[in-house]
């Protein structure tokens, strides 16, 4: 594969013949699903783990700065085939926190630019989540003075100007968002897909729209916050259509030969069962028919993730437990999936792929407390991969029995 260099990364830095954490001896039927290449369109990952978009809560009005770059890099330095850049505002309001990205100006771009250019550098595929906070916007990172609550007007926040499909708050903790009208709609829908325009100029390969966890789009989606009763909401063809429409703004700009993944819950767990019915509500059963609808309008994979919709006490969590969902989509819509829930063992990450319960593996926070996974994953498998060039006398297997 001919990789361009940016001019931001200098040549001496690149990592890319071949990417870190490729397999360096030929793939056969024998090795390790984890470490075999992937092909959607015109982007190759060269092995199936994927480091989903996790909130830093560390931008000055939507602008990237030297922590992202930092953060990005070091994650990209140890082999991972995909970096999601954390939820990327569409607008101001958003924004799920003050401190988050976002993607609603030009001027944005530059920043982000060197970020995805670092990712690409090191041979992964840089791609960014777009999003909008909607009823869950507005709120301060875990360690701001306070903790997790509503920013004041005279912090930067906007608790005025907080919006959903219906006036109906998460809970007591969040604003009170007004209803969105159609005409919003339109507008926001316009804005989605200026973002995506913004995210192909930084150079991301592939874009996630956000659909999941309570923000604005799931707020649509699911009958426990979407009580409308104009054409968005009430039945689930009316539920759908404004996420529906965002994600054909964006399929529309975003270029056909880049990929398209769409986060989304696939339950809300109003019933602990993860595949439970919810049928006045959002589950997997209807999360499938909105997978189909997606497909449709040309989204290639479905990042299948839970929760975070409603208030709930305890949620099942545990090894995998989340699983289930992307192998109900990918088995029911015919669509790529990406699993994601607690996968922290190389043996269970391979046994999802090699069980066709999906597609990709994405590991979120365990990639936080050991960046190094998919180095202890290919020693646990047995596949000998790339390593950084700057890195290589560390690696034991390599270099112990060599004279240093």
């Amino acid at each position: 594969m001919t990789v361009s260099i940016p001019s931001s990364v200098q040549p001496q830095a690149y990592n890319t013949k071949p990417g870190v954490g490729s397999a360096i001896e030929t793939v056969t039927e024998k090795t390790p699903k984890l470490f075999t290449p992937i092909t959607t369109k015109s982007v190759t990952l060269h092995n199936r783990v994927v480091v989903p978009p996790m909130c830093m809560y560390s931008a000055t009005d939507g602008f990237a700065n030297d922590f992202h770059l930092g953060h990005y890099a070091s994650i990209a330095l140890k082999g991972p085939a995909m970096v999601i850049v954390e939820a990327t505002a569409v607008e101001p309001r958003g924004r799920l926190s003050r401190d988050d990205l976002g993607l609603w100006s030009d001027d944005q771009i530059a920043p982000l630019k060197r970020v995805a250019d670092f990712i690409k550098s090191q041979g992964s595929v840089p791609a960014i989540q777009i999003a909008h906070g909607g009823r869950k916007a507005n709120m301060a990172s875990l360690w701001t003075e306070g903790g997790y609550r509503l920013h004041s007007e005279q912090e930067g926040g906007w608790p005025n100007d907080i919006v959903g499909p219906s006036d109906l708050s998460f809970d007591d903790n969040h604003g009170k968002p007004k209803a969105l009208s159609v005409t919003e709609l339109k507008e926001l829908a316009q804005k989605w897909a200026d973002a995506a325009v913004r995210a192909d100029k930084a150079g991301f390969q592939v874009l996630e729209i956000h659909s999941a966890h309570g923000y604005l789009l799931h707020n649509f989606l699911s009958a426990n916050s979407n009580k409308r009763t104009d054409q968005y909401g009430g039945s689930l063809e009316n539920r759908l259509r404004f996420p529906l429409e965002v994600v054909q703004a964006v399929r529309t700009v975003w270029p056909e030969h880049k990929p398209l993944w769409v986060r989304f819950s696939g339950t809300d767990f109003k019933t602990p069962d993860v595949l439970g019915r919810d049928e006045t509500g959002w589950d997997i059963y209807q999360a499938i028919e909105y997978a189909k609808a997606l497909k449709k309008i040309g989204v290639d994979v479905i990042d299948v993730s839970a929760g975070g919709n409603i208030p709930v006490e305890n949620y099942p969590v545990g090894p995998l437990y989340q699983v289930p969902l992307a192998e109900a989509v990918k088995r029911e819509a015919g669509i790529a999936t990406g699993a994601v829930g607690i996968i922290t063992e190389p043996k269970d990450a391979e046994a999802i792929l090699k069980e066709g319960k999906a597609d990709y593996v994405l590991l979120g926070r365990e990639y936080l407390r050991s960046t190094n996974w998919v180095y202890r994953a290919a020693q646990e498998l047995g596949v000998p991969v790339q390593w950084p060039n700057q890195y290589a006398r560390a690696n034991r297997e390599k270099y112990l029995s060599k004279k240093l």
